[in-house]
């Protein structure tokens, strides 16, 4: 491979620039949420709170591949980006406990794994690693759920499709939510493999994040 074609596969640099237009979008997808909310559980307007909802999540592609095309990529849209998806999912899910749409215990679930999985991300910082990789079946089910929720939303609406809108939203729900489970899984399973591996950092007396196996 040529080092321009190695140039052109290369993984974007994230800058600190935040006045970008993909962190403008996200900002205003920040923004929605609460207004979705308000649709949801304060007013009858299904339709308004179906279309803001399908709004925040096409929007959630155009930053990304805007900030790819247009070379914005930056550290505060690597951080907005994932933490307004996982926003968007638990407001999403409280309205719709709260209008009784979906089974309260359903949230309790995906609410529960992602917060386990925020207690993990410990293991990786106390040994000075990053993260661990995205896996893609993750995302795929982060997908699903926020398919759902619009759909299972318009199956609520009063119209001609509502029944089969209402049964393509809980199909997609109960598939999302199962592997979204299975994945955390996975992620917990990574962490437990990371702290019988890796010994936690004495920053005190090393100075540095540098570990070895």
């Amino acid at each position: 491979m040529t080092p321009s074609e190695q140039a052109a596969h290369a993984e974007p640099v994230q800058t600190d620039r935040i006045f970008t237009v993909p962190n403008v979008i996200s900002m205003i997808r920040l923004l929605g949420i609460p207004v979705f909310l308000y649709l949801l559980i304060a007013t009858d307007a299904v339709w308004w709170a179906f279309g803001l909802l399908v709004t925040i999540g096409a929007t959630d592609w155009l930053d990304g591949k805007l900030a790819r095309l247009m070379d914005q990529t930056s550290k505060l849209g690597a951080i907005l980006d994932p933490l307004i998806d996982r926003l968007y999912l638990l407001s999403a899910l409280v309205g719709f406990v709260i209008i009784g749409i979906i089974p309260w215990w359903v949230a309790v679930i995906l609410i529960a794994r992602d917060g386990i999985l925020t207690l993990t991300m410990f293991v990786y910082r106390r040994r000075g690693l990053p993260p661990p990789d995205v896996i893609y079946l993750g995302k795929a089910a982060t997908f699903a759920l926020m398919s759902a929720f619009p759909w299972i939303l318009a199956g609520h609406a009063d119209w001609p499709g509502d029944t089969a809108a209402g049964a393509f939203g809980y199909a997609f729900l109960v598939w999302g939510t199962a592997v979204y489970v299975w994945t955390g899984g996975l992620y917990v399973w990574k962490a437990m493999a990371v702290a019988r591996t890796f010994p936690v950092v004495d920053r005190a007396n090393t100075g540095h994040s540098a570990v070895s196996p």
